[in-house]
């Protein structure tokens, strides 16, 4: 291309980061090609820019959505001047091989994204000359760099400062541009898909789109390898939104945890803490304030809380953090809204594993979360579910013994049901005065889970109340809660043997709240 001059065909919706870029680039003797409004805001940072209707000799029609599907455009991208026949189409055609191309694509995904758009305001956004563009270059990469993200843009100049773009660069933004391109056209399918009158949520086709935010050491165990793959538009309130500020990378197990201990935290209106172990809360607890919250939730179950994650509905204040540091504990990672100073330099430099402590922030708290998918993967295929997030209001609830729950009774049956959708089926939780005394998970039968639970708990099963995942198959469950001292049970209903269980309440005095719903988590 040494016979030519050096040319840069720009074209972007996303402008971040263009205008140094631009002049980097001039810089090193590119001349620019543009459009519409690229060659405006060019201009207007003192470029010399040349229109790609004078190089085409052709003018911008149909409101400018006709100008740069032309030969002479993509000829220039697409051509070898190093074959024969290109390189005669090349001269007899007056073309001018580009050298860059810098194009990002109309903004179609938030467009729709926002509320009450119409069709004909989604479809004008649907880009035509760029992603034609985009593949042209990505594939004719070996003679054309091709640039679709700001990110891009130091990376691409400091290449060419140092001569030109090296092979292993050129197909590293081929296969950027590709995936670009594929992404955008999935947003449009997708889009499309949803105009359809059909009963179903879920597409005949499903696509998904994950960015890598870095590899792990390795998976749940030394012999996996692993990485983690972030939504590109996170909830506000997420792991993928967190902000690591201190300690050790994450691991595999890291994250699962602390998913499992941020889904509990935001259950809460009251100040809690949560102490999450192997995905499951082995502690958790309300309080009046977040330092007595920690303090019941860790003697929930002290013995499994050894290596464990810690999750608060809070921003973690010192009193806390000093708990958090006394002698003994072990703690694996910690998240919190955020962290007052005084607590983040009592967790940097107090406690023996302070250097080793994961501590991250998670803002959004209050911020509604929309509605989101759960994905499962099988051997040869994926399953796909609503999240378990729907509420579970007081008014669907339904009390079916001959005696009602007291008032704290009902308090701590709401609580331990919030806690119990969270905890691996077959799930019973025993919850005394806001805190969790005994958790039996992922049991075989609900009848072992109860014992376990019960046996977790010891003498502050006395006036507990018990929450069940799932109904109750047969009353001995009840009757082992009730040998424990359970007062009170709190499940869905809905076995054949309902009036069973109903009477073993009776029998024993106990009260019992039929939701209606029902939260297995396998």
């Amino acid at each position: 291309m040494s016979d030519y001059p050096r040319r840069a065909l720009v074209s972007v919706s996303d402008k971040t980061g263009l205008g140094p870029f631009a002049k980097g680039l001039a810089d090193l003797g590119f001349e620019i090609l543009s459009t519409g409004g690229t060659a405006r805001f060019l201009k207007e940072q003192g470029l010399q820019v040349i229109d790609v209707s004078e190089y085409t000799e052709f003018p911008e029609i149909m409101g400018g959505r006709v100008k740069t599907l032309h030969p002479r455009v993509h000829g220039a991208i697409l051509g070898r001047p190093d074959l024969p026949d290109d390189a005669a189409a090349i001269q007899a055609h007056g073309i001018v091989p580009f050298e860059l191309v810098v194009v990002n694509l109309y903004p179609f995904e938030q467009t729709i994204a926002k509320p009450d758009v119409s069709i004909p305001e989604a479809i004008e956004q649907i880009d035509i000359g760029g992603p034609s563009m985009v593949r042209s270059s990505a594939k004719n990469h070996a003679y054309v760099g091709i640039v679709t993200d700001p990110e891009q843009y130091e990376p691409v100049l400091n290449a060419l400062q140092d001569g030109s773009l090296p092979p292993e660069l050129r197909r590293k933004l081929a296969a950027s541009a590709f995936e670009s391109t594929a992404r955008y056209d999935r947003a449009i399918s997708d889009y499309f898909a949803s105009l359809e009158d059909d009963s179903s949520e879920f597409p005949e086709s499903l696509s998904l789109q994950f960015e890598k935010k870095s590899d792990l050491r390795y998976g749940e165990n030394p012999h996996q390898s692993a990485a983690v793959y972030l939504e590109s538009k996170p909830p506000a309130a997420s792991i993928a939104s967190s902000v690591q500020l201190h300690g050790k990378e994450l691991s595999y197990n890291n994250y699962l945890d602390l998913d499992a201990a941020l889904s509990i935290a935001l259950e809460f209106e009251q100040p809690a803490s949560v102490v999450i172990k192997h995905t499951n809360p082995c502690g958790c607890a309300v309080g009046e304030n977040l330092a007595s919250a920690f303090d019941k939730a860790y003697a929930g179950d002290p013995v499994s809380a050894f290596g464990s994650i810690i999750g608060f509905n809070r921003e973690l204040d010192l009193a806390t953090a000093e708990m958090l540091a006394e002698p003994g504990r072990f703690i694996e990672a910690i998240i919190a809204p955020g962290y007052s100073p005084e607590a983040l330099e009592v967790l940097r430099t107090k406690p023996k594993w302070k250097n080793n402590v994961r501590i991250l922030a998670c803002e959004g708290f209050q911020e509604p979360s929309p509605v989101s998918h759960d994905y499962r993967r099988l051997t040869g295929g994926l399953l796909v579910q609503q999240r378990d997030d729907r509420p579970d209001p007081p008014e669907d609830e339904r009390v079916v013994t001959d005696r009602a729950p007291t008032e704290q009774e009902l308090v701590d049956l709401r609580f331990s049901w919030k806690v119990c959708k969270h905890v691996k089926s077959n799930a019973i939780v025993l919850a005394n005065q806001g805190m969790i005394v005994g958790v039996g998970a992922g049991q075989m039968s609900r009848l072992d889970s109860s014992m376990i639970a019960a046996h977790k708990a010891g003498e502050r099963s006395q006036g507990a109340v018990v929450a069940s995942d799932a109904f109750f198959p047969f009353r001995d469950g009840v009757d082992e809660a009730a040998k424990a001292g359970v007062t009170a049970v709190i499940q869905p209903g809905g076995s054949r043997n309902d009036e069973q269980v109903i009477e073993a309440c009776n029998e024993h005095g106990m009260a019992m709240i039929f939701t209606g719903h029902r939260h297995f988590k396998h």
